[in-house]
């Protein structure tokens, strides 16, 4: 070999592989050359990054509790409970300072009982809406980082809301979401309608038990047709507790609601969370089997034979329940009757020893609010409602109060029908034949029944042909071929034993169980359902909550699909497609 020619390598480099063969003097690359290749940032870091635009977080918002989670999960990944002991700073180690859990009264002193366990209220007056931020802010922050396991970027959040919050409350909230987690969009949906969208249904009659109040509201065709509401719910049944477990103490009898003098601050007081523990895990509701009161008849009622050796109620439970009561100076145990467990469910929410005269439109006992739900309802959204009713709720859960509720609410609908005139006058009225015999009928009695046409023959005698249009005149007149059934149609039968089709029920009262509020807002927010509002982040920062008008103020030609032209600009509306936005059903008067 020539010294002037350069030896021959025994295989490629590897500067000449990753180059592509492309080699000058000696086979290497004259300038340094990273090669070109296709990064895929699933595959060497963490896809977040790539699904944080697609992340919806739902939360539901209650004044005792707070559920968190991602849109699609079948349960919240986080549940708080509002306590004191979450509003210490850091650094505060009082909690392991002897005596310190006992004096629980001296920072209690000057507020109202219970309100450190509590979010917010519904009397806004003189409240701190920027504590109410502060608190919402600390848990959302605490969940995030510990349970959701997600960074700071921003996400879309939708909001579950009760129908009673107030606007400035809803005003705080939004106000956090959008300044302290930079949110680009806030869409908000009605706890009640989630709750029936959780059961399947479209249509349904919901009664939260909460803890300020007991809400009914009518769903229709996933709209709120309309909501009532009584203070008989969760606080008004921890205070009656309090009321019950100091006169064990003491040994006095139970005392009505409206007699109470104690002082909840004093020496021998109990505590809320101890007051609280004991509703939650051992009240019961007694169920009645009473039978409903029969309408006045005429003549004597018939008595029916019955073995008078026979024991016509069951004998009462007398069995003692010992209960140790820890916060009361000095701690004391306490028996008392398990039939008596059951008495402060029955004065809460039933109150039956008044006359329902005697309460107010905000105290109406809960079977009574549900019955007058019902009984306002139009006739075919009531037909549909009364066989789907769902109770929710934290008071839900206390043993036997659905069934109580359920029971009550059937016999007020066997006793007084679904008739809206009560009184002594129209008693007697529906009591007297006399003043019914020329009287149309009632819509409440059923249809009016169609008798069958006469077999009228094919060819009349002359000589009868008279007496013959008079009967057949008679038999057109006692029938209405508008009244008379559709013939039965053979062919959508077919069709709909095909499809396996279940005809709607309505009519009968009926109780469904329901996954709750949040995750039927997680399965709206999972299949992309428009919400009742979305609030934009921007809109809001300009406007605030002064820019809500009211739904029916709102263009419905900007609501309309319209095409984006250059410079991200709708065209056809200008700004008047994006300067109309509503609060839903919460943004009106």
């Amino acid at each position: 070999m020539s010294s002037g020619t350069a030896p021959s390598l025994p295989h490629r480099t590897i500067s000449t592989i990753r180059a592509g063969g492309q080699s000058t003097t000696h086979g290497l690359p004259t300038t340094p050359h990273t090669p070109t290749r296709t990064v895929v940032p699933s595959a060497f870091g963490s896809p977040s990054t790539l699904r944080a635009d697609d992340e919806v977080i739902v939360i539901e918002l209650g004044s005792r509790r707070l559920r968190l989670g991602f849109a699609g999960d079948p349960a919240p990944k986080r549940i708080v409970s509002f306590c004191p002991e979450q509003q210490r700073r850091a650094g505060d180690f009082r909690d392991w300072d002897v005596g310190y859990q006992n004096e629980w009264r001296k920072r209690a002193a000057g507020k109202p009982w219970g309100s450190d366990h509590e979010l917010w209220q519904l009397d806004v007056r003189g409240q701190d809406l920027a504590l109410v931020g502060d608190k919402l802010e600390r848990e959302l922050r605490d969940a995030f980082t510990k349970y959701l396991l997600i960074d700071s970027r921003p996400r879309r959040v939708t909001l579950v809301l009760p129908p009673t919050i107030p606007i400035p409350l809803i005003s705080s909230v939004l106000d956090t979401l959008f300044n302290r987690f930079q949110a680009p969009s806030v869409s908000l949906l009605s706890s009640p309608v989630m709750a029936a969208m959780a059961a399947g249904m479209r249509a349904a009659l919901v009664i939260d038990l909460g803890w300020h109040e007991t809400t009914v509201t009518a769903v229709y065709e996933f709209r709120e047709v309309q909501t009532w509401r009584t203070i008989r719910a969760g606080k008004l049944l921890v205070e009656e507790t309090y009321e019950f477990l100091t006169n064990a103490i003491d040994g006095r009898p139970t005392a009505g609601r409206g007699e109470r003098t104690e002082d909840k601050l004093d020496s021998s007081a109990l505590s809320f969370e101890e007051c609280e523990d004991f509703a939650t895990r051992m009240l019961w509701c007694k169920r009645t089997s009473r039978e409903p009161i029969q309408q006045p008849v005429e003549g004597l009622p018939t008595l029916h034979e019955q073995d008078e050796s026979e024991t016509t109620a069951p004998p009462e439970d007398g069995s003692l329940t010992k209960i140790t009561l820890t916060s009361c100076i000095p701690p004391k145990t306490v028996e008392i009757p398990f039939a008596e467990l059951a008495e402060p469910c029955e004065a809460v929410f039933f109150e039956t020893r008044l006359s329902p005269s005697c309460f107010d439109d905000h105290e109406i006992p809960v079977h009574l609010l549900a019955y007058r739900a019902l009984l306002q309802l139009p006739l075919d959204v009531r037909a549909v409602c009364m066989s789907r009713i769902i109770f929710t709720g934290g008071c839900s859960n206390i043993i036997g109060l659905r069934g109580r509720i359920f029971d009550e609410v059937s016999l007020l609908a066997k006793e007084r029908g679904w008739d809206p005139v009560r009184g002594k006058g129209a008693d007697q009225y529906k009591a007297n034949p006399k003043l019914r015999r020329n009287s149309s009928r009632q819509s409440s009695e059923g249809p009016v029944p169609v008798p069958a046409a006469p077999d009228v023959p094919a060819t009349v005698p002359a000589e009868n042909s008279s007496s013959s249009n008079a009967e057949g005149g008679e038999a057109a007149a006692a029938v209405n071929p508008a009244h008379a059934p559709p013939e039965a149609d053979h062919v959508e039968e077919l069709i709909k034993k095909d499809k396996n089709y279940k005809p709607l029920v309505q009519g009968a009262l009926r109780v469904l169980d329901s996954l709750g509020p949040w995750c039927g807002a997680s399965l709206a927010a999972q299949l992309k359902i428009p919400a009742l509002a979305t609030v934009d982040r921007e809109l809001w920062l300009h406007q605030g909550v002064h820019g809500a008008c009211r739904p029916s103020e709102v263009d419905v030609k900007a609501q309309q699909r319209q095409s984006v032209g250059g410079g991200s600009l709708i065209r056809g509306q200008g700004s008047q497609a994006i300067v109309n936005w509503t609060l839903g059903v919460w943004g009106t008067l």
